[in-house]
């Protein structure tokens, strides 16, 4: 069996959502889905088709059960997850809100994660990991390795196998800021930026370019971080922005999207850009196959979003640019400009 060219390593999370949206102590039922930056990027990728694996540790227990077998349904090779008999599987719960006249609600369209790992299986993961009988060849083999800044705020044996896999030789290493500011309180938040600089590929917000870096300006972030190939910084609903080893840069604008929820949008950009990295796409189309991606999943309640056919985004990926920016996204689905 040919090992998957995309390897996407973290922690995954059974997930509780209200099942309407308002102040948690309003909610009376919830329903279980699955959330995490690493295996959201592993579905995406898959969702382009491209082959993903994603590797990490659950508990032995019925969410780490049920969120291996949701994410394998999306076409993820999960063959390396190992089952911790001692840990349970993290948990957090995804609060949205109503927009309705309450102290505690977080307005309409917004959302808050209260996260419940502390001792978690997938805090266990170290170095050791990467002698797994079945880690091992897929992340040998793996053209292209992902991660996040997640994973190593999660605990020093954690930290530990982020630098492992980062100093890998021979292989792209992507690397997503994934800025977690609640994760990193009591740790030394500059161990990131070693951690962006030894990365192949550096994905991240503007925003947290600002708060982690001290600055979101292309020629700052080039001088904090010369060593990746490139650094990808995301501005929101407006642009993203490829910035070269030379400095060099190459923009393009985001797409208009009638926001339903923005959870998810992140990952489903760096899968998008990631797919187009690996399918060796002129840097343009891979910045908005990116922005595609975060469309997608922009327009639904939940991590993972429904891309358009293959045939549509072909079209938007060779768009001019009065195309491309006339082209709308909202939960009916993408209309362009010949729609």
């Amino acid at each position: 069996m040919t090992p998957p060219p995309a390897v996407c390593l973290g922690e995954s999370m059974a997930v509780l959502i209200p099942e309407s949206p308002g102040p948690l102590e309003h909610a009376d039922g919830f329903r279980r889905s699955f959330g995490g930056a690493e295996s959201n990027v592993a579905c995406g990728l898959a969702a382009l088709g491209v082959p993903a694996a994603w590797v990490s540790r659950v508990g032995a227990d019925g969410f780490g059960r049920h969120l291996v077998e949701r994410i394998a349904a999306h076409g993820v090779d999960t063959s390396a997850v190992l089952a911790d008999p001692a840990r349970p599987t993290g948990l957090y719960v995804k609060e949205t809100g109503s927009g309705l006249d309450h102290p505690h609600d977080l307005g309409a369209g917004r959302s808050r994660m209260h996260y419940y790992r502390r001792g978690s299986a997938a805090s266990a993961m170290g170095p050791e990991l990467l002698a797994e009988p079945a880690a091992a060849p897929l992340l040998g083999a793996a053209p292209l390795i992902h991660l996040t800044g997640i994973t190593p705020a999660l605990s020093d044996s954690c930290h530990r196998l982020v630098r492992t896999l980062l100093g890998t030789p021979g292989r792209t290493v992507s690397f997503d800021l994934n800025w977690r500011p609640a994760l990193w309180a009591g740790r030394d938040r500059q161990a990131l930026r070693f951690l962006m600089n030894a990365a192949t590929i550096v994905l991240l917000g503007a925003d947290e370019a600002r708060e982690v870096l001290g600055t979101d300006d292309p020629a700052g972030l080039r001088k904090l971080l010369p060593r990746p190939g490139v650094i990808v910084l995301k501005d929101d609903a407006h642009r993203s922005t490829s910035i070269a080893q030379d400095g060099s840069t190459v923009a393009e604008p985001a797409l208009r999207v009638a926001v339903v929820e923005p959870t998810g949008a992140g990952d489903a950009f760096a899968a998008g850009y990631l797919a187009g990295t690996l399918r060796e796409l002129p840097e343009r189309q891979r910045l908005r196959l990116g922005h595609l991606s975060a469309a997608a999943a922009l327009t639904v309640r939940g991590d993972l979003g429904v891309l358009p056919p293959a045939a549509v985004v072909d079209a938007l990926l060779a768009a001019d640019e009065a195309a491309w920016a006339a082209t709308e996204v909202g939960p009916d689905g993408f209309r362009t400009a010949s729609a």
